[in-house]
């Protein structure tokens, strides 16, 4: 049998992630990797808007986007994660692609120059049930 949480929980927790996502007075940052040994090669920065997420229903939705940021590596995006403003990793393991089920959804996985822009189109993480 597996885990269930009740919605006011749901919400207090992921509200807690965003708290601790926005916790520095300098700016959070989405990065994009490879995937290759958890994260692998660091691929672009995109720098979140603050508050960088809202919350609902146990969701948190990424704001302000489209947000884009330059590639500084090349290779195939296959993950992310959420840095807060002092660099420390708050978020990872979240997945890359161009579409749902993906929960950062970028304009191209496939970053071939340095420079490229990347952008962010929507981002959700999603509470377990």
């Amino acid at each position: 049998m597996s885990v269930s949480y009740s919605s006011p929980l749901k919400t207090t927790r992921m509200q807690a992630v965003i708290a601790a996502i926005d916790v520095a007075a300098a700016p959070a940052v989405l990065e994009i990797g490879t995937g290759g040994a958890g994260f692998g090669t660091s691929l672009a920065t995109i720098i979140l808007s603050d508050p960088s997420f809202t919350e609902s229903g146990g969701v948190i939705t990424l704001n302000g986007v489209p947000k884009s940021g330059q590639a500084t590596a090349v290779g195939a995006a296959a993950a992310a994660r959420i840095k807060d403003g002092n660099g420390n990793t708050i978020v990872s393991g979240l997945t890359v692609g161009l579409a749902a089920p993906s929960e950062i959804i970028l304009n191209a996985v496939a970053i071939s120059a340095i420079g490229q822009t990347v952008t962010i189109s929507s981002g959700t993480i999603t509470h377990a049930p």
